[in-house]
């Protein structure tokens, strides 16, 4: 910013904003979460997203500059107000790279500045600055718990500043409207939490390096609330299925009574046996594809297979139950694994194995895990999270019956 009174060749010149020294712990935080290694992520990792920031933006009014600048010209301070606060805002679109990198770019608009300065002899400055532009960023996330994440940002930011300055009484402006473009570094960290897979929050403190229109350099610092909307995610993160474990071994038949002795030679055979309810379990990779609840060739081999065990039984009722690990929302989980149950039932009902009235499709989701809860917690990184719960997802079907 600019100004003069009206002593030939003197200038009183302005610096709204300084850089502090928190703008350099702001850049190692955002380095350091930048720093974390890079893996492929597991489930749908790669995605395009958009959104809308709102906050309030702070900078410093330079006042012992503005007091000497008039001094210089001689003119003496006898008050200043400062207006240091405004509200910010940013929209906003990027790409997530992978589970751990996304690159952003938005536009913002910091807000407006300024300062009245009350002089001797008499008169007033005033001087008003307002920023805005656009800002490209690399944006590093790092998992905190399976929804919440600790985020930094480091990028560019191209800034338009806007000066304006009036003078009354003994105060004359030489340049009222001067005007400067700039690229300069921006840095932020903050948290970020997945509401569901369509939509996120964000809580952010940033800081941008900006110029004014006269030559000063300053700095704005942005503290935001943010909501964010991922695009094309799948319903569900992809999970990975373990070996179908190996089933239990039925328990032999009790052998039957000893025939009661007969008052006349009528041979009266031994009742039913009646053989323990048989449970057995099948890996769901074994039998489905990804997220999807039609039988596979391989399933079907297999449950042809099961089906061959039973040949001779008389079935009395067959539970098939639908397992899924804990990944996901209940909502979800609950209707795929409900949907491969009843898949499995119109698959042994169809082969003319069972009669339909006897069978039983069940969905219990995430509510039966096998993995005990202190086996898999949302601290480990994202894979080993997905491969520890490979127990968990499972269809089982249980037979009691006569033979």
């Amino acid at each position: 910013m600019s100004a003069a009174t009206r002593t030939p060749r003197s200038r009183i010149i302005e610096k709204p904003m300084t850089t502090t020294r928190r703008s350099r712990l702001w850049s190692l935080a955002a380095l350091g979460c930048l720093g974390a290694t890079v893996a492929s992520a597991q489930d749908d990792s790669s995605y395009f997203y958009g959104g809308l920031s709102v906050g309030q933006s702070r900078a410093r009014i330079d006042e012992a500059r503005i007091t000497a600048g008039l001094l210089g010209a001689g003119l003496t301070t006898t008050a200043m107000s400062r207006d240091e606060h405004d509200t910010a805002f940013k929209l906003f679109g990027g790409y997530q790279l992978n589970r751990y990198v996304g690159l952003e770019a938005g536009y913002f608009r910091l807000g407006e500045f300024g300062f009245t300065a009350t002089t001797t002899p008499a008169g007033t400055l005033t001087g008003r600055i307002k920023l805005q532009g656009a800002n490209l960023d690399l944006v590093g996330t790092w998992p905190l718990t399976e929804r919440l994440s600790a985020i930094g940002r480091i990028g560019a930011q191209y800034a338009q500043s806007r000066d304006a300055f009036t003078g009354t009484g003994a105060v004359a402006v030489l340049d009222p409207n001067p005007r400067k473009n700039a690229i300069n570094p921006k840095f932020g960290v903050g948290l970020q939490y997945e509401i569901n897979r369509s939509f996120f929050v964000r809580a952010e403190a940033e800081r941008y390096r900006v110029n004014d229109a006269v030559g000063n350099n300053g700095g704005v610092n942005v503290f935001s609330a943010s909501i964010v909307f991922p695009l094309g995610r799948d319903a569900a993160p992809a999970p990975r299925f373990a070996a179908a474990p190996a089933p239990r071994p039925a328990e032999p038949p009790p052998p039957p009574p000893p025939p009661m002795p007969a008052p006349v030679a009528v041979v009266v055979p031994p009742p039913p046996v009646a053989p323990a309810p048989r449970r057995v379990s099948f890996s769901a990779d074994s039998l489905f594809a990804f997220d999807r609840y039609d039988i596979r060739p391989e399933g079907k081999a297999a449950l042809d297979g099961f089906v061959r065990e039973l040949q001779g039984t008389r079935f009395d009722r067959i539970v098939v139950e639908g397992h899924t690990d804990r990944l996901g929302t209940e909502v979800y989980n609950e209707g795929l694994s409900r949907r491969r149950a009843e898949a499995v039932k119109a698959y042994l009902v169809d082969a003319g194995a069972v009669d339909a009235a006897r069978v039983t499709a069940v969905g219990r989701g995430e509510s039966v895990p096998v993995t005990r809860p202190g086996d898999c917690t949302d601290r480990q990184p994202r894979p080993k999270l997905i491969a520890c719960l490979q127990p968990d997802r499972r269809v089982t079907v249980e037979v009691s019956g006569t033979r």
